[in-house]
């Protein structure tokens, strides 16, 4: 089982669409730890830890998000030497 640690950075109308709060469900379902939290400059950023099938479903994921949100970009960044968080945090 292959554990990996992916940053990301999620570009659109990715705030005030629950964007947060669906990609923790998300993450839960997934059994993957990490945060989403709103940036000041609109994007949303991501960190998700865990086996890498399931780190890769939340990343496609994260192009589509909840009802309501236009994503246009991610930026995703696979962390080496990361210690994963314990739980999945919104801030």
């Amino acid at each position: 089982m292959t554990e990996c640690c992916v940053h990301a950075l999620v570009t659109g109308k990715v705030q005030g669409v629950w964007f947060r709060r669906a990609t923790q469900e998300k993450a839960l379902q997934l059994s993957l730890t990490g945060y989403a939290k709103n940036l000041p400059d609109g994007r949303v950023e991501v960190l998700m830890c865990g086996h890498s099938d399931a780190v890769k479903l939340l990343s496609e994921w994260l192009w589509q998000g909840p009802e309501g949100a236009q994503v246009t970009h991610v930026e995703l960044e696979v962390l080496d030497d990361y210690r994963a968080p314990s739980h999945f945090a919104t801030h």
